[in-house]
């Protein structure tokens, strides 16, 4: 039990800014463990996002309160996964070889592709979100976050890592993984879904698994697999694709 609770917290430790106890750190053997509990990380950043959204919602008006809730979870985690977004965007935009790209997406700096995706990306998650109706937005933030990340360590699974590990800041957390590590995961992953009490929500799988197939159909075609920024991609558009299907099934089907 006590390995599991520091296999979690390095898991805690290396996505979010939340403090940990001292005695978690950055174990390579650990970290590589930890991507069973990538969907529970989710759940407490989509808490957080949740919760200042219902609190600043008695405050401000729903678009206040959405804005302020997307900024908590950005500084929860300080904009991690947009980061790899952003870098996949620059590098898949201006790259046209695997040594190119892969030069692209290390690079710190953001590039006009990287730019252009991000606003698209946020303005996408805000405007989608707007019109859920507002007693419902909480539990999609809290089931997009979790099942995002579940949706991001298929990629994991299925794609081989092509950059020196020991050069990346993804590190032990980018290899390969187990299939029990990817159930367990499923499993964090999809529990939100339950409180919805509705099983058509169970369909926002089916279009984020394909947005995932799609990235790594390009991912394997241009670079032979995949890396850190493009698990961060994978995440953040199939979260995307989550409040954009559940806002249809709201609308044409529930």
């Amino acid at each position: 039990m006590k390995k599991e609770i520091h296999i979690f917290f390095t898991a805690l430790m290396f996505f979010t800014r939340i403090p940990c106890p001292k005695w978690v750190n950055h174990d390579p053997d650990y970290l590589q463990l930890s991507a069973k509990y990538f969907p529970l990380v989710g759940i407490i950043i989509g808490s957080i996002g949740a919760t200042v959204f219902y609190l600043f919602s008695f405050i401000y008006s729903v678009d206040i309160a959405l804005l302020l809730s997307m900024f908590s979870t950005i500084y929860t985690t300080g904009a991690f996964h947009e980061d790899g977004f952003a870098d996949v965007c620059d590098g898949f935009g201006g790259g046209w070889t695997k040594e190119k790209i892969l030069h692209i997406m290390k690079d710190s700096r953001l590039g006009t592709y990287g730019t252009v995706g991000l606003l698209i990306l946020l303005a996408l998650k805000f405007a989608t979100l707007r019109e859920i109706e507002m007693f419902y937005i909480p539990l999609v933030l809290l089931s997009g976050h979790s099942l995002s990340r579940f949706i991001a360590t298929t990629l994991i699974y299925s794609h081989d890592y092509v950059r020196d590990i020991d050069q990346s800041k993804a590190k032990p957390a980018a290899k390969g993984m187990h299939l029990r590590t990817l159930l367990i995961s499923g499993i964090f992953g999809i529990i939100p879904l339950f409180v919805f009490q509705n099983p058509w929500v169970f369909l926002t799988l089916i279009p984020m698994y394909l947005s995932k197939m799609y990235l790594g159909h390009k991912f394997k075609k241009w670079i032979g697999g995949q890396t850190g920024d493009c698990a961060g991609a994978v995440q953040q558009l199939s979260e995307v694709i989550f409040y954009l299907s559940t806002l249809f099934l709201w609308k044409y089907i529930w």
